[in-house]
Order: C-alpha cells, then structure tokens, then sequence
C-alpha cells in the first residue's frame, strides 16, 4: 500500500484541492453526519472546551462539537465546502470558526484546543507522518484526538481502490487507507499519545438502488466523479458496473433498495503529558 518513491507533494495536494472542490462533496457529508456524532460522543467533550476540526469540509465534526458546548474551529482547504458549514452553522443558531488551512500546517500555538477532531478528513493528507505530527503538536497535554477513518477493507475502502485500479494515485503518496490501521497509527503518532483506542463500527449508506449510489457518489464525491471524468467512454462504462456489482455485493442484494453497510474505525487518543 506504500511505495518508496518521493512525490511532488505540492502538486499532490493541488490535484486533492481541485478533486475535493469537485461535485459537492457536502452532499456527501450530510449523509455521514451520524459519523461526527458516534465519534464526538465517543471524545466526550466537556462544554466549554476548545475543539477543532482538521480538514472539516462543510463542518460535520465542527458541528457536532458545537451541539455539546464547545468553542470551535474547524479547517479546510477547500473555501466552497468552509462556505456551507458556515451555512450550515447559521442555520442551527451555533457558533463557530471555519477558516483556510492545510491539515499538515496547523495556523495555531502548540497545545492550542482541548480536543482535536478529524473525520475521513486527515486521513487524506498525502504527508501522513507530518498530518499526524500537527493534530498532536495542536492538543494541549492530556487532551483527547479523535478520528473517524475508513477501515480498509470494509466497503469505502474497497471502493477507493476499485477507483485507483482505474484512475492510479499519485507515485509515492501513502493509502489513506492505512490510516484505518491501529498499529499503523500507535507507528504514526508514537510518543505524542499516552493512549490510543480504535474501534470498529459501521455506518449504513441506504439508497433505492445499488445504480442510484453510483450515480449519487458519480455526481458528488470527489475521488469517484473525477475518476469517471478520467476513464473514456467504454472505461466509464466500465467503472460503473464494477461500482454497482460492489454495493450489490454488500448490499446482499441484486436488485431493488440497498443498505450498505461501510466499516469504519473510530480512534480516541490521550495527548501525552508530556
């Protein structure tokens, strides 16, 4: 899942911000908001806490957080997706900072917030050593680090390299999926953390067909709409049976409304002391 070679990661993270931007991936986030909740519950937040969330998107952990209480920022690099969360926030009554930034370049003192979160959001830094290294660095001693990530081979996780067989990432970038690892993440953030716990839970994405998912995450998911853009007309063609033939697969299915069921892990870390 890993390779040796030395990417371009300015060009890598230039080709995620146009990727990301793509379609309208808060479409997306409204269906895996409960993630946001099960993980914000899970952190346990006291009100009053300052939380932020890296690579927030259109704001679900964001959110989540400010329903308990806390202070909030969350950060993205994607202004379209910043400009629905706060949309979104507004239309709640809650207060909360979305601002521009990259996940690998934290804006903020070290020991800033009293929880971190992220959800399938840092997971996709091309830098993860460097990612995992700001979401420590930014959580005050004995603060907690929260992460919702895809489990690699659960249902996401196979879709994303059902699509990379057809639309190759970048040379030398790291699977996100690895991130769906707990011994690669006790690697990943080492002695930062005093403790880490992950779990395994599942979210149910619940369409009226196999072929409406597809022409749903087609449409508003960036990593699938830019493959489909990618292939040629027999190569989408393609893409879309073997993407169908997937949820079917998951589903239990051939035929009629679907539930999927799509493994992800949940990841709760203590801040070292020190």
């Amino acid at each position: 899942m890993t390779t040796t070679a030395s990417p371009d990661l300015t060009q890598v993270k230039r080709r995620q911000r146009q990727m990301w931007a793509s379609g309208d991936f808060h479409a997306v986030a409204t269906l895996i908001q409960p993630v946001a909740e099960v993980l914000c519950n899970s952190v346990d937040p006291r009100a009053g806490w300052r939380v932020l969330d890296v690579a927030c998107g259109s704001g679900n952990a964001a959110i989540a957080a400010a329903r308990c209480g806390c202070d909030v920022i969350g950060i993205d690099y994607v202004p379209a997706l910043l400009a629905r969360g706060r949309r979104r926030a507004e239309a709640e009554g809650l207060t909360l900072e979305l601002l521009e930034g990259d996940a690998e370049a934290l804006p903020f003192p070290d020991g800033s917030f009293d929880a971190v979160l992220s959800v399938f959001g840092a997971m996709f830094a091309p830098d993860h050593s460097q990612a995992a290294t700001e979401l420590a660095r930014v959580c005050r001693p004995d603060g907690r680090i929260g992460l919702a990530t895809w489990a690699p081979d659960g249902f996401i996780g196979e879709m994303l390299r059902l699509v990379a067989g057809h639309v190759p990432p970048a040379p030398g970038v790291a699977s996100p999926l690895l991130w769906g690892s707990e011994q690669y993440l006790y690697e990943l953030f080492g002695e930062s953390v005093d403790r880490l716990v992950a779990t395994e839970r599942t979210f149910k994405f619940r369409f009226r067909s196999a072929e409406a998912f597809v022409d749903y995450f087609r449409s508003y998911y960036g990593p699938t709409l830019k493959a489909f853009e990618a292939v040629d007309g027999d190569g989408a063609d393609a893409l879309h049976r073997e993407l169908v033939e997937l949820v079917r697969r998951h589903a239990v299915t051939g035929h009629g409304p679907v539930t999927i069921p799509a493994t992800w892990v949940e990841t709760v870390a203590v801040r070292a002391s020190s």
